[in-house]
């Protein structure tokens, strides 16, 4: 079980019923998540714990929380992680619950991932079959994060961390 806490913008489009934060049950932990108002929109979903950030397609908004979990299965196997740490962590997010934002250093990564990919154009231009936010999903995870500077510094180095241990 984790929750998947959500800016004001995200939550007003998914219109989902807000619980309580708690602990996560995953090695990721919680994730926060924003929209990206592109055409089509995106959701910008980033790690509590490793600061790991994910691009996906939002629409349809009401079923993003059943369809990250293959996304993430995704990254995670782009990343070069071992298929027995994603089988795990897969398997402990069958359970998900809403929530608002509650860590103002995550918001802030949101916040930055946003602006290192709003200089992309062609981020804007991506179909339903392209790989393009995979491969700015595995870029935005090469940048260092303010939060994780007194350990790997980069989100896919605590990634890796996360992984091993």
């Amino acid at each position: 079980m984790y929750h998947l806490h959500c800016t004001k913008k995200l939550l007003d489009r998914v219109k989902p019923e807000i619980s309580p934060t708690g602990k996560a049950d995953t090695r990721l932990g919680n994730w926060y998540a924003t929209v990206k108002f592109w055409k089509p929109q995106v959701a910008l979903l980033v790690s509590e714990r490793s600061l790991l950030p994910l691009l996906m397609p939002l629409a349809p908004a009401a079923t993003l929380a059943a369809r990250f979990p293959g996304h993430l299965a995704k990254l995670l196997e782009a990343h070069g992680i071992a298929a027995d740490f994603i089988a795990r962590e897969i398997s402990r997010m069958v359970e998900m619950r809403y929530a608002k934002t509650a860590n103002r250093s995550v918001v802030g990564m949101l916040t930055e991932f946003s602006r290192c990919i709003d200089f992309k154009a062609e981020a804007r231009r991506y179909g339903p079959d392209d790989d393009i936010l995979l491969e700015l999903s595995l870029e935005l995870a090469r940048v260092p994060c303010g939060p994780l500077y007194a350990g790997p510094i980069l989100p896919e180095r605590a990634l890796r961390e996360l992984a091993m241990s």
